[in-house]
């Protein structure tokens, strides 16, 4: 992607880009990187890359105008769009989507690549549309004059919302199961985002009455003790519900129980959106961006959580993105799933921020400390 946010230049992440290690091989799914950690001072911009990479998430799920930041564009550019491009690899086949679109959230332009076949192309300024591969998706009745119609009858209204052509696509056809673009919408349906925020654990209770219905009738509350367990939080819980039919969690001691919001370190409270968004959902993940995942943890926490995302996730491509520098090692990570995001908005694996061959002996949070990676930072 280009010129969003912090990004003039364009930046790209290549998950197939992969040096030949022999250690740390559960940060590999299929010879793609699926375990990331992206370091970063601050202001760098690591949080607007994990925007940037949703972007596809909401254009294909939601209109255009739900993703309208204030500010999305670089202001050191003078171009007024922002262009994004993604490939993605289905057993033999590679299916390239790339758009770009205005600072309101209007679309420039759209395309649909399959095997490096273009199977449309639209060009919104000029109302120039490329329909003529559509047979190739089976797509071909496609009643593709209502959806330009549709385009002109939004303009007229100066109607901020707009569909782009895929998503109209997929809403108005029907395609086999097997079908590429079902394959790619299912992948971009199940793409996340998680933050660390401070501010969560001051959010109301009552937000969270839905999951605990669902912790209650699922009997899922041992399994969320176990995860806090496996985390180094030795805790017993309890679930009751209130005579006002609310529930309310609960430490269970010997003597008494004490409330479990009201208690709970922001490390834990951190694990518990982990749970509720990542473990606890009936749909696994296709993609995780986990932006300053560990924020509210002490390292050896940080480490259980990588770990068990590797066990328990291996196929999910994650992105992680952190401070702590007691990560950058051979034991966890490796050499090629671990970059430096600069401040000039350049992306660098260490194996490549070095003329020194990477070992797996090698100490990369020493070598980083002492400014071995610094020209990439």
């Amino acid at each position: 992607m280009s010129n969003y946010k912090n990004f003039k230049e364009p930046i790209c992440i290549d998950f197939a880009d992969i040096a030949g290690y022999q250690f740390s091989n559960d940060c590999i799914t299929n010879g793609m990187i699926s375990k990331m950690l992206i370091y970063g001072k601050n202001a760098t911009g690591k949080t607007n890359l994990g925007r940037a990479i949703m972007d596809i998430h909401y254009m294909m799920r939601y209109n255009l105008g739900v993703m309208n930041d204030i500010e999305p564009l670089n202001a050191d550019s003078n171009l007024d769009y922002s262009s994004f491009s993604y490939t993605f690899r289905f057993q033999d086949e590679e299916v390239l989507y790339r758009y770009e679109k205005y600072a309101n959230q209007k679309l420039k332009y759209e395309e649909l690549i399959i095997n490096n076949v273009s199977i449309f192309q639209c060009m919104y300024d000029d109302c120039k549309f490329v329909f003529d591969n559509l047979k190739l998706i089976k797509a071909e009745t496609a009643n593709t004059e209502r959806y330009v119609l549709n385009l002109k009858l939004e303009d007229d209204l100066q109607d901020d919302t707009q569909l782009s052509f895929h998503r109209w696509l997929i809403s108005n056809m029907t395609f086999e199961k097997n079908c590429v673009l079902n394959k790619l919408m299912n992948y971009v349906n199940k793409m996340s985002w998680v933050s660390a925020d401070h501010r969560r654990k001051f959010s109301p209770i009552i937000g969270y009455q839905r999951f605990f219905e669902k912790l209650e009738s699922e009997r899922k509350l041992k399994d969320f003790e176990k995860f806090l367990n496996v985390m180094g939080i030795d805790c017993n819980l309890v679930l009751e519900k209130l005579p006002d039919d609310t529930y309310e969690l609960y430490y269970k001691y010997e003597r008494k129980l004490v409330p479990f919001f009201r208690n709970a370190s922001s490390g834990t409270w951190a694990l518990f959106d982990i749970y509720r968004k990542i473990v606890f959902s009936s749909v696994e993940a296709s993609f995780l961006y986990l932006d300053e995942f560990d924020a509210f943890y002490h390292y050896e926490m940080a480490d259980k959580v990588i770990n068990f995302f590797k066990k328990h996730y291996p196929y999910c491509q994650m992105i992680m993105t952190t401070h702590n520098t007691n990560l950058m090692n051979n034991r966890l990570m490796r050499p090629d799933c671990l970059f430096i995001l600069s401040r000039e908005g350049t992306l660098t694996a260490l194996c490549k921020a070095t003329s020194r061959e990477l070992r797996e002996g090698h100490n990369l949070e020493k070598m980083y400390i002492s400014g071995e990676f610094e020209k990439y930072e």
